[in-house]
Order: C-alpha cells, then structure tokens, then sequence
C-alpha cells in the first residue's frame, strides 16, 4: 500500500503540472482553439494505457507494469520540457502522450490496494489510492510558480521548469515501484474473455458504473482543461492558475477516505447519485461565477473536484466490489480505457467552446451533461 500509494501521489503531481501548462503552451502557439491539444493527448495516453498496461501486469506482474508506465512517464517530461523550449507543439503532444502512459498506471494502482483487502473494505482501499492524489496534485500546482521561476534564472524558457520538476516526479515513482513492490508483482487472473466490454453488458451495476464514471470524466476534464486558459486569457499569472489547480485537486482527493467508507456502509449507487449532484452543483456556480474572484472560483472546482470523487470512487468500488473475479481485471481495465478514451474528446471540446461561447456557456453544457446518467442510477439494481 505504501508503494501504491508514493506511486500514485508523484505521478498525480506531473499530471497536474503538465496538464496546466500544456494548455497555456498550446494556447499561446496556437491559439485558444487549440488549447486542449496537448491535454487530450496526455488524456489519450493514459486510456490506451491502461489497455497497454492491463495485459502487461496480467503477464508480467503489477510491478513491471507500474515501472514501465512510470519510466515512460519520466521520459514524456523530458521530452516536453525540450518541446516547450523549442516551440513545438506537436513535440510536447508526444510528451504528454507518454506521461498518460505513466498516468494509466497510477490509475490502476487504485485496482491493486482493492485486491489487497476483503469485499467490504475495498471501497476504502480504492479510497486510499486515490487520497494519494491529495498529496501530489495540491503540492504540484503550487511548484509551477517555483519551477518557472528557476528555470527562468538559469537562463531557460520559465515554462520548461515545471516539466523538469514532472520528468523527476515521474522518475522516483519508477523507482519506488521498482524497489518497494519487490516480490509483489502478482500477476491479475484473467479470462480469454476477460478484456471484452461485452462482460459490462451482462451486468446492469457494471454498465451503471461505466455511465456514472464516464459522466465524472468527460465533466471534470471539460471544464478544467478550459480553466487555466481563461484565466491566462484574462491576465492572471502562474501562480494564481496554480492556486485555483489546489482548490480543485483537493476536492478530488482530500475527502477520498470518506468517500470509501461512505461506500462501504452504504453501496456504490448512493455515493455515485451523490456524486452526479455536486457535478450539477459545481457547474452551476463556475456559469454563474464566472470572474467573480478567486474564493468564488475555488470554491466551485472544490465541489466539481469532489463530484468527480464520488463518482470515480463509487464506480470504482462497484466493480472492486462486485463483478467475478475471472472478468474483473479485464473489465478494469477496459472500463478505465473507455472513461479516458471519452474524456479526450471531452478535452479536444473544451477549448473551441470556451472560444467560441466562453467560460460559462462551457460550465452551463457541462450542468447538462451531469444530469445524463441519472437515468441509469433510477433503474440500475441495487447492490
């Protein structure tokens, strides 16, 4: 678990920075419309990843899987920071396309401290995972500041130094991985049918938690992708784009621990319906809060980052919890492509929305779509 948990918290920390500054990077070359290009790229990343992932920890065990992912996070850092120097957007695609890599890993990681701890306690063992991101992705939005300003006074493009800080993040995850899950690497079980999302289809809690989890996704990623360039737009510096990132990472991940307990006592479906409500919730006031100052704005991607919790959480507990073991990591690991396969296309939106109708049209679609999957929750059995 400690292992698990170092892991995920140095690689949420080079997500977070690398996503942020991506966007302004992209933003500035060009253009507000295609801002997202390198998010969606990191975002493509990590769901083929986690499919690249899946079958390499099924023959090769947990740990090989996490160093391989981690190694090419810390590579994808390395390969950004020159991009950013050179100008080249595409370059600097390439690179968050190898830190989603990295990024799939530590996502399901989540999966691994599950398998760790009976039926009814896995809620809270996926909880502590991601709690880990608490730890990195509030510490990492406020190195963006630091790290540009190093990276200016070594004479270097202020935006290379948060990648530099990403690759090393990403380069001690490998090594934790490596060293302390030593003699852990456990292979999955897997089934010839275990990689087919045709198994969501035979269960109505798994299709449920698909819908719920996309949902979160595609909501969360639209509207942060679009929030550090609309800041940037108005004028606002690193460090206040860095300080609204906190207020978001923190509802994503500091409440974790109580989100797995409220699964374990009540289920899955209530806390997933809880979290499709603070979605609403959240998008409502960034529409209606839209330049109306920082504690306004942070406070709104605090509950949009716990929505999401909820909903991640729940609808990783329902799967933990309940589906048969012979399809399970299959089904994780298909269902966690699909999740960050929708919120690419999420990411690639964002931006000529937030162009085209601005910052609260984009919050106000985002209300909309989180009211989608209700219909699923209503019918869907109860577990």
């Amino acid at each position: 678990m400690a292992a698990l948990f170092s892991g995920a918290a140095l690689m949420n920390a080079a997500m977070a920075i690398a996503s942020a500054v991506g966007t302004i990077v992209a933003g500035d070359h060009l253009g507000a419309r295609w801002g997202a290009v390198p998010n969606t790229a990191g975002i493509v990343g990590t769901g083929t990843g986690a499919l690249v992932l899946t079958w390499m920890m099924g023959r090769r065990g947990r740990r090989a899987g996490l160093t391989f992912g981690y190694l090419a996070a810390a590579l994808g850092g390395a390969v950004a920071a020159g991009a950013v120097a050179a100008g080249n957007v595409l370059a600097l695609s390439a690179g968050l396309l190898l830190l989603g890599l990295g990024n799939a890993g530590a996502q399901l990681s989540r999966y691994a401290a599950a398998e760790l701890y009976p039926q009814d306690r896995r809620g809270f063992a996926i909880s502590m995972v991601v709690w880990a991101g608490a730890v990195g992705a509030v510490i990492g939005p406020l190195l963006i500041g630091p790290a540009g300003a190093l990276a200016s006074s070594l004479g270097r493009t202020a935006l290379t130094g948060p990648y530099a800080v990403a690759a090393a993040a990403t380069l001690i995850a490998a090594g934790v991985a490596r060293l302390a899950l030593a003699g852990r690497g456990g292979r999955a079980a897997y089934g010839a049918e275990s990689v087919r999302l045709r198994e969501l289809a035979r269960d109505s809690g798994a299709r449920t938690a698909l819908a719920v989890m996309v949902t979160a996704q595609v909501v969360m990623v639209a509207v942060m992708t679009a929030t550090p360039l609309e800041m940037h737009m108005h004028g606002e510096g690193l460090d206040a784009v860095g300080l609204a990132l906190s207020a978001h990472t923190l509802g994503m991940f500091a409440l974790s621990p109580v989100t797995g307990r409220l699964i374990d006592r009540t289920g899955p479906r209530p806390v997933m319906g809880g979290g499709l409500g603070v979605l609403v919730l959240a998008s409502v006031l960034a529409a209606t809060t839209s330049g109306g100052g920082a504690p306004l704005r942070a406070g709104a991607l605090f509950l949009l980052g716990y929505g999401w919790n909820l909903c991640f959480v729940g609808g990783s507990g329902r799967l933990a919890r309940d589906l048969p073991e012979p399809a399970r990591a299959g089904v994780e690991g298909a269902v966690d492509a699909t999740v960050w396969g929708v919120a690419a296309l999420a990411s690639l939106v964002s931006t000529p929305v937030l162009s085209a109708g601005g910052y609260a049209a984009l919050a106000w679609a985002a209300a909309a779509c989180a009211l989608a999957p209700t219909a699923f929750l209503l019918t869907a059995e109860t577990r």
